[in-house]
């Protein structure tokens, strides 16, 4: 048995659709916990990677395809965005991706990188393949209570 949720989207690569992901986002990391200062980092950086590809991945005749997968912890939510369209195994993509290094020529990604350092600085964690098309695997931690309560529950009446 998993110990998360998998929601996966695939959508046309085309711009008008990154609202449709952003607002995706928004509803799980809401539902997550996260706070409305979180939820907003969360949809820049989707929003960023979603534009990437959208903008790069594909030639303009080309009709396209990108693939979002949400990976939903009880401690974090892992965003996937990936082109070149298909579906994926969160767990076996994890095991062939690596970590995003800033000293990377980001030309070697794709074009407008400017997007991958802003993703960088908005998400805890950023992983990206780009073997065939690229994925930007995105991970935004859920902050833990920092206060306790001493097993107390109030009641009103």
């Amino acid at each position: 048995m998993r110990d998360f949720d998998f929601i996966e989207m695939r959508l046309p690569a085309k711009s008008e659709y990154v609202g449709v992901v952003r607002l995706s986002v928004s509803g799980i990391a809401n539902r997550m916990g996260f706070s409305y200062e979180e939820i907003e980092d969360l949809k820049v950086a989707i929003s960023e990677a979603m534009t990437n590809a959208t903008t790069h991945a594909y030639d303009l005749d080309e009709e396209g395809e990108v693939t979002i997968g949400f990976g939903v912890y009880p401690d974090r939510l892992e965003v996937m965005v990936a082109d070149r369209g298909g579906s994926f195994d969160l767990e076996e993509v994890k095991k062939h991706i690596g970590p995003y290094q800033q000293n990377e020529k980001i030309e070697n990604l794709r074009e407008g990188g400017f997007g991958l350092f802003l993703i960088d600085a908005l998400m805890d964690k950023v992983q990206i393949s780009n073997n065939y098309g690229v994925i930007v695997l995105m991970t935004k931690q859920l902050p833990t209570n920092e206060v306790e309560i001493d097993d107390q529950i109030s009641t009103t009446q």
